[in-house]
C-alpha cells in the first residue's frame, strides 16, 4: 500500500529544479491540484485514508512514516490526495448527527449544530491551530543548519487532522453510548467518566501532533510540544477536585450554539 517508485524532480545537469517542475512544487500549484481532485472521487484512494484512520490509533508513527515516502516520491510532506478529509468530514457529520439525537435535538437545530462543528470546530478552528503551529515551527524549531527547509503549511494541516480524529471519535462517538445514563448525571463517577474521556482524547491530540512534527528530520526540540500535559492532567485533577463536569458544559453550549 505504500508508494515505492522514485520520482526524479532533478532535471538539470546541476541538481536544480528546471522552471517547469519548479512551477509544479510551488505551494499554489499544490494547493490547486489537491482541492482540485476534491471533485473526482474516483481519483482517491479511500482505503489507503481508511488505513491511516486505523493506525493513528494503534500505530500513528507508521502514519507519519508514511509522510517519509511521500516526500521521497512527490516532493511534499503534506497528503496530496484529499481522501482522509472526505472519510474524516463524514465521520464528523454522522458523529453530529449522533450528538444531535442523543440531546434530544430537532432536525433544523442538529442542523445549525452540524454547519457549526464542521466550518467552525474543525476547519476554522484547525486553520487556524496549523497556521500557528506552521509559524511557530518555522520561526523557532527549524535547526540553524537547515534554513533551506521549511514546514509545509498543508503538512501543519494534515497534522491537525491526524490528531483531531482520534479526538472526534472518543468525544464524538465512544462518548455518545455513556452520556445520557452515565456522564451528565450529578454524581462523581458521571464527571469522572466524561472527564477522563476529555483527558485521553486531548492526550491524544497532543501526542499525535508531537509524533508529526518530530518526524521532520529538519526540527528541533519538539518534544516541548508534550509541555502541554502536564497542564492537562493538572486540569484534570481540578476538575475531579471540583466537580466539574466538562462534557456536561459541552452539551450545555452546543444546544445554546442552536438556539
Amino acid at each position: 500500500m505504500l508508494p515505492t517508485a522514485l520520482v526524479n524532480s532533478r532535471s538539470q545537469g546541476n541538481g536544480a529544479l528546471s522552471p517547469r517542475d519548479a512551477a509544479r512544487h510551488t505551494a499554489g500549484a499544490k494547493r490547486y491540484k489537491y482541492l482540485r481532485r476534491l471533485f473526482h472521487f474516483r481519483q482517491m484512494d479511500f482505503e489507503f485514508a481508511l488505513w491511516q484512520m486505523l493506525y493513528l490509533f494503534t500505530s500513528p508513527q507508521r502514519v507519519y512514516r508514511n509522510f517519509h515516502y511521500r516526500k521521497q516520491t512527490k516532493d511534499q510532506w503534506a497528503r496530496d490526495d484529499p481522501a482522509f478529509l472526505v472519510l474524516l468530514s463524514i465521520w464528523l457529520c454522522v458523529s453530529t448527527v449522533g450528538f444531535g439525537f442523543v440531546l434530544d435535538m430537532g432536525f433544523f437545530e442538529t442542523i445549525k449544530l452540524l454547519l457549526w462543528v464542521v466550518f467552525i470546530d474543525c476547519v476554522g478552528v484547525g486553520l487556524l491551530i496549523a497556521t500557528l503551529m506552521w509559524f511557530v515551527s518555522n520561526k523557532y524549531l527549524v535547526k540553524q543548519q537547515n534554513r533551506d527547509y521549511d514546514v509545509e503549511w498543508g503538512y501543519a494541516f494534515d497534522v491537525h487532522l491526524n490528531a483531531f480524529y482520534p479526538l472526534l471519535v472518543i468525544l464524538h462517538f465512544i462518548q455518545l453510548f455513556f452520556i445520557n445514563y452515565v456522564i451528565i448525571s450529578d454524581s462523581v463517577i458521571g464527571y469522572f467518566v466524561g472527564n477522563t474521556l476529555w483527558l485521553i482524547a486531548i492526550g491524544y491530540y497532543i501526542y499525535v501532533t508531537f509524533l508529526g512534527y518530530s518526524a521532520l528530520p529538519f526540527l528541533k526540540n519538539t518534544a516541548i510540544l508534550l509541555y502541554p500535559f502536564a497542564l492537562l492532567i493538572m486540569l484534570y485533577l481540578i476538575s475531579l477536585a471540583c466537580g466539574w463536569n466538562f462534557t456536561k458544559m459541552l452539551c450545555s453550549f452546543y444546544k445554546y450554539r442552536v438556539k
